[in-house]
């Protein structure tokens, strides 16, 4: 296939997408040019079904070459490594519009890799990978039922810009990006600086619109060179194997479902499907693998009569597995000052999810280092998100956080940031840190809260405290007839069709997420979703002021407390000394004291003790102090000569005191009055253009009263 360009203006942007030139062993693959950023999107798909799974295996990546933007990477090896943060929620990001739309009992291995070529920071690399893992799904002959697209939406004075510059991101009020169909929104990520459900409303509907334009410019491209789709096998569970399980279990499992406690409800669905496993397991097989897979399929029909009950309590009895309202929350609890020796600590409980959350207070100089794409190399602010095994009562692997892990933490992080005080008003790192330990829905969600409360604890001055809530949907398709859930429970969420979470304060909210099953989501949903989480949010916020009501005024007494000075910029290579040599002396003298020197002068000094900053403070005083003519010093003796003597005023700044300047008195020899080590009392007289002091200890004697008669003179 030759190649063929296809071009659109897009909100005063030119974008190309280049096809039939570059990769074409993949079964589809673009090239998009967004301004100068460039990416390469390919799709590939296995021809037959991967063996012994029972879920999609879709695989999305976006590879992140530094030298898209002028960097060669650290490190030793000097290469690209493991995917940085920002690469595995972009990846996630791309991954969730995309996965709804392929067909159920999809089990072929899907592979989409985003590759970023080159970047203009003003043009988003994200959106343009976006763009093009959906075309390259669409111009393949994998089946797929996209277009799909995405933008980023920013508000700048009261207006709604799509795919906002570095600069325009820097004023917004409003971080949200939307990905869907023509048709409706299933994915969105945001965090937003107190903002309204209306306005947040608004700006989703405004990034729907811009996205109709994209997937209007996508149906143009596949018509012209969009491969015909092939025959896929799609995984079905056999008929007769349904039938039997249902005709003897379905009633008994429907009947577990309203079981309110969650071990004893799962305790009994896992005992009533073991029993369908073992009727199926004992019939008479060919073979041992067509036994294991009608045993597999007789838990898959279970699975799915638990999923039709959960869904049609909810939708036509509005009943919730435990019992509650759609628009209840679970019992909530709130504590503080579980960890004694952390400079915060708080836990949060909502029903069985239950997150312990820590905050430590660090030097400016702990801050997180950044090697990505991004134009932000350091973050001030980490917020992370841990899900241990026991948390769900299973055994698994512990270590390095995985995708979800890190995508909970980010949302939390944003969620949180937005009331965060400036660093000028706060100079401290901040790293909150999110321990599971009990999980049945929304953890993420409970994380946000427990860090609020663990941010006060710590006395970090937060503009407001910041709460989270999930928000669950059950549809019907067909029928179009739903229900909206308040504080989804993880039954809720494993068999509903959205997982839709709203953080922020009394007044706005400060970050959003949602991910669905559906083919998409209608602004009456959204708005009725956002209303629910608002009243429930407050709620939530009541209980968790009731445990502690503002930010502590003082910081624990295991924190590093802090002073913070302005010195000369020029005179930052005195404190500094060569080699460091000073400044290693004022830490080594000062109990191992943090100090933290910015371009600019400002100076701040770390440590829990006052009495230790007030001495690191004062070296560095003593070190960048200048003398001003007129000033007087009680001055020491470091050196003697003939002419006169040289003082020590302060630090390492001396004075020469001339022998004619010591007394009123004739004095022959500095030695008969003056030795090293004396204190002297001396006045600045003046100060040479070459920074040499003169000194007088005559100008602050009195002086000698003059003789009447020369007899007595």
């Amino acid at each position: 296939m030759a190649k063929q360009e296809f071009h659109l203006d897009f909100c005063g942007r030119g974008i190309t997408v280049e096809t039939g030139e570059i990769a074409k062993q993949a079964d589809g693959a673009v090239i998009i040019r967004y301004g100068d950023t460039v990416t390469l999107s390919t799709a590939c798909a296995s021809n037959t079904a991967k063996e012994g799974i029972d879920f999609f295996p879709l695989t999305v990546s976006f590879e992140e070459k530094l030298y898209s933007v002028g960097k060669i990477p650290g490190g030793f090896l000097r290469r690209e490594g493991r995917p940085s943060e920002h690469a595995t929620l972009t990846a996630r990001m791309i991954d969730r519009p995309i996965r709804p739309l392929f067909a159920e009992g999809f089990r072929n291995e899907v592979q989409v890799v985003n590759t970023v070529l080159s970047v203009d920071q003003d043009a988003s690399a994200e959106m343009a990978a976006m763009l093009g893992a959906s075309l390259a799904l669409c111009i393949s002959d994998i089946p797929f039922n996209g277009p799909i697209a995405g933008v980023k939406v920013g508000r700048v004075n009261g207006e709604f810009i799509a795919n906002p510059t570095v600069a325009q991101a820097e004023q917004s009020d409003i971080d949200l990006t939307v990905a869907g169909t023509y048709d409706a929104l299933n994915m969105v990520e945001a965090g937003a600086k107190e903002v309204s459900e209306e306005d947040m409303l608004a700006a989703l509907m405004f990034g729907h619109e811009q996205i109709k334009k994209l997937c209007e410019f996508e149906k143009e491209v596949i018509a012209a060179c969009g491969k015909e789709k092939r025959e896929i096998q799609l995984y079905t569970v056999d008929e007769n194997i349904d039938k039997e399980v249902r005709e003897n279990y379905e009633g008994k499992i429907r009947e577990a479902v309203s079981i309110k406690e969650k071990l004893e409800r799962y305790g009994k669905i896992d005992e009533l499907t073991d029993e369908a496993a073992a009727m199926i397991e004992a019939k008479e097989y060919e073979t041992e693998k067509d036994k294991n897979n009608a045993v597999k399929q007789a838990r898959e029909i279970c699975r799915s009569i638990e999923a039709d009950e959960v869904r049609r309590l909810i939708i036509e009895d509005k009943v919730r597995p435990d019992g509650r309202k759609i628009d209840e929350i679970r019992p909530l609890n709130s504590q503080v000052d579980l960890l004694p020796r952390v400079h915060g600590s708080a836990m949060f409980t909502r029903g069985e999810t239950q997150v312990l959350s820590t905050t430590t207070l660090g030097a400016l100089n702990e801050n997180q280092i950044i090697d990505d794409l991004t134009e932000v190399d350091a973050k001030r602010f980490m917020h992370h998100y841990n899900f241990p095994p026991y948390s769900v009562g299973e055994t698994g692997r512990m270590g390095t956080p995985g995708r979800r892990e890190i995508g909970h933490g980010a949302l939390g992080e944003r969620a949180l940031a937005q009331v965060l005080p400036s660093v000028d008003e706060f100079p401290y790192t901040i790293r909150t840190v999110a321990d599971v330990m009990e999980s049945n829905g929304s953890s993420s969600q409970a994380s946000i809260c427990a860090g609020t409360m663990s941010l006060m604890a710590a006395g970090v001055p937060i503009k407001a405290p910041v709460a989270g809530i999930a928000m669950g949907l059950i549809m019907n398709e067909e029928t179009k007839d739903y229900t909206v859930l308040t504080d989804i429970q993880g039954m809720e969420d494993h068999f509903g069709d959205m997982d839709f979470k709203v953080a922020g304060t009394k007044n706005g909210i400060t970050a959003l997420q949602m991910d669905i099953k559906v083919t998409g989501i209608t602004k009456a949903i959204f708005e009725e979703a956002l209303t629910q989480a608002h009243k429930a949010r407050l709620e939530i916020l009541d209980n968790m002021l009731a445990c502690i009501s503002e930010p502590r005024k003082e910081l624990s007494p295991y924190a590093p407390k802090i002073a913070m000075m302005n010195i000369d910029p020029d005179k930052i290579k005195d404190v500094i000394g060569p080699g460091g040599k000073m400044i290693n002396q004022i830490i080594a003298e000062c109990d191992n004291v943090k100090i933290d020197i910015d371009d600019d002068g400002k100076v701040v000094i770390y440590h829990h003790d006052y009495e230790v900053i007030n001495k690191a403070k004062e070296m560095i005083e003593g070190i960048v102090k200048e003398a001003h003519v007129g000033e007087v010093y009680a001055a020491k003796v470091v050196r003697i000569e003939k002419f006169g003597a040289f003082v020590n005023l302060f630090g390492s700044t001396d004075g020469l005191l001339h022998i004619s300047k010591i007394s009123h008195n004739r004095v022959d020899k500095v030695e008969d009055v003056l030795k090293i080590g004396d204190i002297i009392d001396v006045k600045v007289m003046e100060i040479d253009n070459k920074g040499r002091i003169n000194v007088s200890a005559k100008a602050l004697l009195p002086k000698p009263k003059k003789a009447e008669t020369p007899a007595e003179e």
